[in-house]
């Protein structure tokens, strides 16, 4: 049985850092890629970052490339997602996602069951 647990969301000011960690249990194969999605209040499940567990490979989305970044210990089966600068418009439910395919999907074969990241003025 696949499980995703996400930690590391929390409340912080407007310019801070935030550092997410997703570790994956029951997830044997490399061929998975792994990567968050978020949610914003009223607004729509939204790509942020993939990683290909095999390749390293990683891509970011735009609205964030600049300031999030993406990274992984195959060792401990865990993913990260290190955020700087934060904005107000970062706060949602950050996801995290294991995905059979190239990169991770909103139609995504595993999820974690989000934590809150509040960005605060």
């Amino acid at each position: 049985q696949v499980q995703l647990v996400e930690s590391g969301g929390g409340l912080v000011q407007v310019g801070g850092s935030l550092r997410l960690s997703c570790a994956a249990s029951g997830l044997t194969s490399s061929s998975y890629a792994m990567g968050w999605f978020r949610r914003a209040p009223g607004k729509e499940r939204e790509f942020v970052a993939t990683i290909s567990r095999s390749s390293g490979t990683t891509y970011v989305a735009g609205s964030v490339k600049d300031r999030f970044t993406i990274s992984i210990d195959n060792a401990k089966n865990t993913v990260y997602l290190q955020m700087n600068n934060l904005k107000s418009e970062d706060t949602a439910v950050y996801y995290c996602a294991a995905d059979r395919r190239l990169a991770v999907t909103i139609w995504a074969d595993y999820w974690g069951q989000g934590t809150q990241v509040t960005v605060s003025s």
